[in-house]
C-alpha cells in the first residue's frame, strides 16, 4: 500500500545507526508513525523533511506492518523558528500537545491547521509569543472536546460576569463572588478584556486567531489561565513547555 500526503513531523526519535522513528501529522491520514530508514546518512535525500516540525510532502509505503518514508520533499522549513531557541522551544510545546490530542490514523484538519498557522505566526508575524502560546492553548483544547463553558456565569448566569475567574477543572467562568459555587479547585482570574479574548479564540473563525488586543494585564491573566486550564484537563505536564520556561 502506498500513500503519498503532506505531513508535518511532530516527532522524531533516533533509530539504529542511521534511521529515525517519526511522528507525524499528515493531511489525508491524521497522525501517523513513520520509518525513515536511512534519513540520517550523508548525503540522504529525505534528510531535510524528516527534521522535526519541517512540513514536507512524503511518499509512503507500508514495510513491515508500519509506513515508511520512499521520497520526500520539503514544503517549508519555518527557518526563523528554526534559528531562534526561545521560538523552536515554543513550537516543540506545540508539536507534543499536537501529538498527545491527535488520534492515530484519525484525520485532524482543524488540528494540523491550527499548528500550521501558529507556526507561521512564530515564523513570520510579529506578534508576542504569549499571544501565540494562549491562542494555541485555548484553541487546541477547543478542538479536543475541552472548550471551557464561556458564555456567562456559571453560578448566577450573569452574561459578563462580574471579576471573572475561570474554575480550571470544571471549565467553567464565574463572577468573583460566586466562586464559591462553581466548584472545588483551582479558579483563575481573567480581566473582561481577557474573557473577551477568551470567547473570541474558542468561537471565533480560525483564520481570525490572532485578530484579538488586549492590555499587557489582561495578557498575562489570559496566558496563565491557559496554560494551567491545558495541565489541569490534560493531568500531566510538558517537558518541551518546562524548558520553554527556563529561557
Amino acid at each position: 500500500m502506498h500513500l503519498t500526503t503532506n505531513a508535518l513531523v511532530l516527532r522524531e526519535v533516533n533509530y539504529k545507526e542511521s534511521d529515525k522513528i517519526l511522528t507525524v501529522l499528515t493531511a489525508d491520514e491524521g497522525k501517523l508513525t513513520v520509518s525513515a530508514r536511512g534519513c540520517r546518512k550523508k548525503g540522504s535525500a529525505i534528510a531535510a523533511p524528516c527534521q522535526l516540525l519541517v512540513w514536507s510532502e512524503m511518499a509512503l509505503y507500508e514495510y513491515r506492518g508500519r509506513w515508511a518514508v520512499k521520497e520526500a520533499a520539503t514544503q517549508r522549513r519555518f527557518d526563523a523558528v528554526r534559528s531562534d531557541l526561545e521560538r523552536l522551544a515554543l513550537a516543540s510545546y506545540f508539536a507534543e500537545v499536537t501529538e498527545l490530542l491527535a488520534e492515530e490514523g484519525q484525520p485532524e484538519p482543524e488540528l494540523l491547521s491550527l499548528i500550521l498557522n501558529c507556526l507561521h505566526a512564530l515564523d513570520q508575524m510579529d506578534l508576542p509569543q504569549k499571544q501565540v502560546k494562549t491562542a494555541f492553548e485555548w484553541k487546541a483544547m477547543a478542538l479536543a472536546g475541552y472548550e471551557p463553558m464561556t458564555e456567562g456565569c456559571a453560578v448566577c448566569g450573569r452574561p459578563d460576569p462580574e471579576g471573572p475567574y475561570l474554575q480550571l477543572s470544571q471549565g467553567v467562568v464565574c463572577c468573583e463572588a460566586c466562586r464559591g459555587g462553581a466548584g472545588e479547585g483551582t479558579a483563575m482570574p481573567l480581566t473582561p478584556a481577557a474573557l473577551a479574548a477568551l470567547r473570541h479564540i474558542v468561537t471565533g473563525s480560525p483564520k481570525r486567531l490572532f485578530s484579538f488586543q488586549v492590555d499587557d494585564r489582561s495578557l498575562e491573566r489570559l496566558s496563565a489561565a491557559s496554560e494551567a486550564y491545558l495541565i489541569t484537563q490534560l493531568e500531566r505536564g510538558f517537558r518541551t513547555l518546562d524548558f520553554y520556561k527556563t529561557l
